[in-house]
């Protein structure tokens, strides 16, 4: 399946998509790719809040994009690969089975399934600004990142291959 009928999936269910994802074999190439892409989106989901940002304040709007640019497509990754190795230590003292490749593919495809809702979270900071609207389009993306992340995980926790 292509990436973006497998993020319409995850939404119906993800631990299926998870497993179907494992079952392709150990493809790191995927998960950087993974990871990657979904931290673009990440950074495209900024640009209209720091539009925004840049007109209210005054300020240089390149400035602001390029610490966005860095932040997501340098910073982030190492730091997602630290907490997935974080969540494979924590899996492996709670006894489970899972490889560092089981545990990184389910954050990884977390981010990535999760993202058209952080770009409805940048449009909603771009458009209507800080106000409980963006506060519950953030609660709602948190929420459902937290079940595919969790739900990948139940997949790595008694994944050994």
């Amino acid at each position: 399946m292509t990436a973006t009928r497998d993020i319409v999936a995850s939404y119906r269910n993800p631990v299926a998509v998870v497993s179907r994802l494992l079952g392709q074999g150990t493809r790191e190439d995927r998960n950087l790719i993974y990871l990657m892409v979904a931290c673009l989106i990440f950074f495209v989901a900024q640009t209209p809040r720091l539009a925004r940002e840049a007109f209210i304040d005054g300020t240089e709007l390149n400035m602001l994009l390029g610490a966005a640019l860095m932040a997501w497509l340098f910073i982030a990754p190492l730091l997602l690969y630290g907490l997935a190795g974080v969540t494979y230590l924590v899996l492996k003292l709670l006894r489970g089975n899972p490889t560092g490749y089981s545990t990184r593919l389910a954050l990884f495809w977390a981010l990535l399934a999760s993202s058209p809702l952080v770009l409805l979270h940048g449009i909603t900071a771009g458009f209507i600004g800080p106000g409980l609207e963006l506060q519950i389009v953030g609660l709602i993306w948190f929420c459902i990142f937290l079940w595919f992340w969790i739900s990948g995980l139940r997949v790595a926790y008694g994944s050994s291959t």
